[in-house]
């Protein structure tokens, strides 16, 4: 009997040395990666990029029907959240782009493939509100720091330094959202 480890869940069963990404388009490049760690990694980025876009519509809901105390301090600090993490996003689709591979981000695609929880659509007081985007934030980043793993096996370097940078960015707004239910 075989057992699945945390990265085969996260990758359909098999770890990022095993899959093989059999529909992953690559063009042509001159980057020195194989073309089948290529793949690997592009495949394996379009599913944190899934994450990045769906935790940065997540900071928008938080953004768009936040009420009470704090309205105008929360309201402005998850528009700032969004804003990183739309750089983020940029970030892992332009390394997907670099490797030879197609940036998988439309709103269909992320809906099917991001492992972040679904935002609540009814939240009644900002504390729910900092609660549920920081248990996004908590949530992506820890796919983040899988991938870190990934991208080593992979010995992708650079992909790896992506999502450390990504992963230390989140940390640090994590600590700025959480900060809100403590004291």
């Amino acid at each position: 009997m075989t057992t699945k480890t945390a990265a085969s869940t996260r990758t359909g069963g098999a770890t990022p040395s095993e899959r093989t990404p059999a529909n992953t388009k690559l063009y042509r490049t001159k980057n020195d990666l194989p073309p089948a760690t290529r793949a690997q990694v592009a495949d394996l980025l379009n599913q944190r990029l899934a994450d990045c876009i769906d935790l940065q519509t997540q900071c928008k809901q938080a953004h768009w029907n936040l009420k009470g105390p704090n309205f105008i301090a929360l309201h402005k600090l998850f528009d700032e959240v969004n804003d990183s993490v739309e750089d983020y996003v940029d970030l892992i689709a332009e390394r997907i782009a670099q490797l030879g591979g197609i940036a998988e981000g439309t709103a269909r695609v992320v809906a099917e493939r991001s492992a972040l929880d679904v935002y609540p659509l009814v939240l009644e007081t900002s504390d729910e509100h900092v609660d549920a985007l920081s248990t996004a934030l908590a949530a992506f980043a820890r796919t983040a720091r899988l991938g870190i793993d990934e991208m080593d096996e992979l010995e992708d370097a650079v992909s790896s330094d992506i999502l450390t940078e990504i992963t230390r960015g989140v940390d640090q707004w994590l600590w700025f959202v959480e900060a809100h239910q403590q004291g």
